[in-house]
């Protein structure tokens, strides 16, 4: 599904001297190539705060902790998604509410806030699921309107820009109060183990976020407030900030790929190609098709024997996830996520696909026989 060894050997050099540096240094825990990292990753996202972190989930730990919330407050969550979204409300003992999402895209529909507000409901998580972002304009006209804060899942859509409708144009992760991101090695910015930030414009919100990840303190063996340890390695930042330069490059690679799938699997009847959102460009952190009238499971079975892989991401919502099943929307009814959780497929998407493999995956799909 990915090719992380191709796309280290294309920059090896450049990521082997990065880690030499630091192990020349020695400093392992918070050296300079973190701090360096955080720069650049605020250069290129146009946030004004960055706060490095040990993965994507503490990330999103990190900017609920941020909003002082109280247990019971809840916080509104799409039910397509890694549990990650859900699990972090959750272990704050928030209350998660359950959002089913567009049928085309897999992301929220703003216009459906309203059903699922009450006055405990404080805070909202759009995810950009898959490399696009939700249309954050009427979300953050919605959320205005109910009071409620904005944290931005973005693991899957670093470098995804949205267009508001008088022109601006910003990176996914900078547009709620708070942004998360994950640099898990399969990720479009993906470390070599894992890794994540956090963004915001928020001053107060940025000095309580970097506090929290580390053991709640400012100023050392001094803790103003319970926190976690959740450190972006050394190395890996020294790894990211290389890859962080070719990041563009990456997804318009991924991007290529995704227009040869469109243009190749589009016209044919049991597949439906991924949609692309209004105002929003896709990275495509992963191309996701859905299948139509056909057992998927048989089509996975044929690709595999020609040894292509595929996967599904998701086969089971949050509202059927056994973890959840104290909570009031186990096993409710949220038709679309439950039907895309029965018909989602999705093929290789990687910055080291050539026209010869798109070619191979695409005509062998092609001939697919089907009833």
């Amino acid at each position: 599904m990915v090719d992380l060894y191709g796309q280290y050997v294309r920059l090896k050099d450049e990521i082997d001297r990065a880690m030499m540096e630091v192990i020349a240094s020695s400093a392992f825990i918070n050296g300079p190539a973190v701090r360096t990292f955080a720069g650049h990753l605020s250069e290129y996202t146009g946030a004004e705060y960055v706060i490095p972190c040990g993965n994507g989930t503490d990330a999103l730990q990190a900017a609920l902790a941020s909003l002082h919330l109280l247990p019971g407050d809840e916080v509104l969550v799409p039910d397509f998604t890694f549990i990650a979204t859900v699990e972090t409300v959750a272990l704050l003992g928030l209350t998660p509410v359950i959002m089913d999402v567009d049928p085309d895209t897999f992301l929220i529909d703003p216009a459906s806030i309203g059903k699922y507000i009450t006055p405990k409901t404080k805070a909202i998580i759009p995810v950009h699921l898959f490399g696009q972002c939700v249309d954050m304009a009427p979300l953050l006209e919605e959320a205005e309107k109910y009071e409620l804060k904005v944290i931005e899942d973005a693991a899957q859509a670093l470098g995804a820009w949205y267009t508001f409708p008088d022109g601006t144009r910003k990176m996914a992760g900078t547009m709620g109060d708070i942004g998360c991101t994950s640099f898990f090695p399969s990720k479009n910015l993906g470390a070599f183990g894992d890794g994540g930030a956090v963004f915001t414009d928020d001053e107060g919100l940025a000095a309580t976020i970097r506090s929290y990840v580390n053991h709640g303190t400012q100023k050392k063996y001094y803790h103003e407030r319970i926190g976690i340890n959740s450190r972006l390695d050394t190395l890996q930042a020294a790894i990211l900030d290389v890859k962080l330069t070719h990041l563009d490059e990456f997804i318009e690679a991924r991007q290529r790929v995704a227009d040869w799938y469109d243009e190749h699997l589009g016209p044919l009847s049991f597949l439906r190609i991924p949609a692309r959102a209004a105002n929003t460009t896709h990275s495509f952190h992963q191309y996701t098709l859905v299948t139509r009238g056909i057992d998927r499971r048989h089509l996975m079975n044929y690709l595999k024997e020609a040894g292509i892989p595929s996967m599904i991401y998701y086969p089971l919502p949050m509202h059927r996830q056994e973890a959840f099943s104290g909570f009031p929307f186990y096993h409710k009814e949220f038709p679309v996520a439950d039907q895309l959780c029965n018909t989602v497929m999705s093929l290789p998407v990687h910055t080291e696909m050539n026209e010869e493999q798109l070619d191979y995956i695409t005509t062998y799909i092609k001939n697919y026989q089907h009833g």
